[in-house]
């Protein structure tokens, strides 16, 4: 019983830290917000550059009665859609190649590090070219942003996977397929789940680049047309919806998260 006891004040505990850290990290948004707002309202700040979130909630609405804003979110939230989940299964083809064939790895080793360095973005007039001015430039563009990270990522787990465990399974005289299916992808769940993250992150840089580059629609069009008709309004409210679906995507990578943790 007192175990039991001192189990459930410890589980309480846990509960209210994280009450008090949602608790704080909506105190510092709504803060922020209202400063920015009394900022603006006594000019301390001028308006007209760094807007006010009376008048980026104004022009969200105005874009939503104007039939746009569901319109421009959808197209970004299709392209990023698209390019997390090819540059993730891609990625994890590709570890799980290279995990196959180690002279392979070795080979492609120095290769990956300096695709993974280069400034994707000044390859950007070249893949209009080689893709067109459409949306299979933005995702070419978005790929080429999270597939090698990515595939970095997931092969290094995969390569770090506990030998002990790996001998143990060779003892038993299974195959490298067994071996793969049954010690190291399991053993390597979380970090797969870590590079889920980076790789939207990732993503959302390339998507916004491409937007930037070509598009005549989505959160990227809507940033790149409002900073050149000097509507700061405008660009304001589509970093602050890109904003949102950053969060809505990340807590549900998040999500799916815990539910694998509970199953693996």
């Amino acid at each position: 019983m007192n175990a039991n006891s001192e189990h459930k004040k410890y589980l309480k505990k846990l509960k209210l830290r994280t009450i008090e850290v949602i608790f704080f990290q909506v105190f510092i948004l709504v803060a922020f917000i209202i400063f920015w707002q009394i900022l603006s309202n006594k000019g301390i700040i001028n308006s007209f550059l760094c807007s006010s979130p009376k008048k980026v909630v104004d022009t969200i609405i105005s874009l939503w009665k104007s039939n746009d804003l569901f319109i421009h979110i959808w197209v970004t939230l299709k392209e990023i859609l698209i390019s997390f989940s090819l540059g993730t299964i891609i990625g994890i083809l590709f570890a799980a190649i290279l995990w196959w064939f180690p002279f392979a790895s070795r080979v492609l080793d120095p290769y990956l590090t300096i695709l993974n360095s280069l400034p994707k973005v000044s390859l950007g007039p070249i893949i209009i070219i080689w893709a067109g001015a459409n949306q299979n430039s933005i995702i070419l563009m978005a790929l080429l942003i999270s597939v090698i990270s990515t595939i970095i990522s997931v092969y290094v787990g995969f390569k770090n996977t506990n030998k002990t465990s790996i001998k143990l399974m060779k003892s038993f005289k299974a195959n490298k397929f067994q071996i793969f299916t049954k010690v190291v992808f399991p053993s390597n769940i979380n970090t797969i789940i870590s590079s889920l993250k980076i790789n939207l992150s990732m993503t959302f840089v390339g998507v916004i680049m491409g937007e930037l580059l070509v598009s005549k629609q989505g959160l990227g069009y809507l940033i790149n047309y409002g900073s050149q008709v000097f509507n700061t309004n405008l660009v304001l409210a589509g970093v602050i919806l890109l904003g949102i679906l950053t969060s809505i995507l990340y807590f549900l990578i998040s999500f799916i998260e815990r539910k694998v943790k509970k199953e693996w």
